[in-house]
């Protein structure tokens, strides 16, 4: 008797600590915003934020760059590795500041869209018109952001010849989904 009881203490003491352990992932699971309450915008990080009043691409560009066409951003940063002549590096800087001058008043202008919904619902003025209107807005503005880092990524690989792409994919860890092989295609 006494050899099930130990026994059927350790089981309960493994009980326990499977349920100690698994308890602050459970409340996890159900409060997975907690801590972003005191967020100035609400549906924006601050890193989201920095990045978008910096004109940085925030993945919007994926479809290009894992498809073979490269961000000027990253040529630059590969620039040596990849070979760049002086009249193709030019093109690649002139183009990355074009980028930024473009990006950077979109992003704040997502910004202050993001803000505008976060207040209305924050003051309780929201209505069913209003966010209509801020959503639509917002939707915008984010095609807009994203067609302009898209398109650049079009410009830069315009300025690379094949051997540079094809470098330039296996620098980033491409080359082994066809990245390479499916921008021959499309040029």
């Amino acid at each position: 008797m006494v050899d099930v009881l130990q026994q059927g203490w350790k089981v309960m003491k493994i009980v326990i600590l499977i349920i100690a352990l698994l308890a602050p992932a459970a409340a996890w699971a159900q409060t997975p915003y907690a801590g972003m309450k005191s967020r100035h915008i609400k549906a924006l990080s601050e890193q989201q934020i920095g990045d978008l009043q910096a004109g940085r691409g925030m993945g919007l560009a994926l479809a290009a760059e894992l498809n073979g066409y490269p961000g000027p951003s990253h040529v630059l940063e590969l620039a040596d590795r990849l070979g760049l002549n002086p009249e193709q590096r030019s093109k690649v800087e002139e183009m990355f500041s074009e980028m930024k001058a473009e990006t950077t008043p979109i992003g704040g202008r997502l910004i202050e869209k993001e803000a505008d919904l976060d207040r209305q619902f924050a003051s309780r003025t929201i209505t069913l018109e209003s966010l209509e209107s801020a959503t639509a807005a917002i939707a915008r503005t984010q095609g807009e952001l994203r067609q302009a880092h898209l398109k650049y990524h079009l410009r830069a690989a315009a300025v690379l010849d094949q051997a540079q792409l094809a470098r330039y994919a296996e620098l980033r860890g491409y080359t082994s989904d066809g990245a390479t092989q499916r921008h021959r295609h499309h040029q």
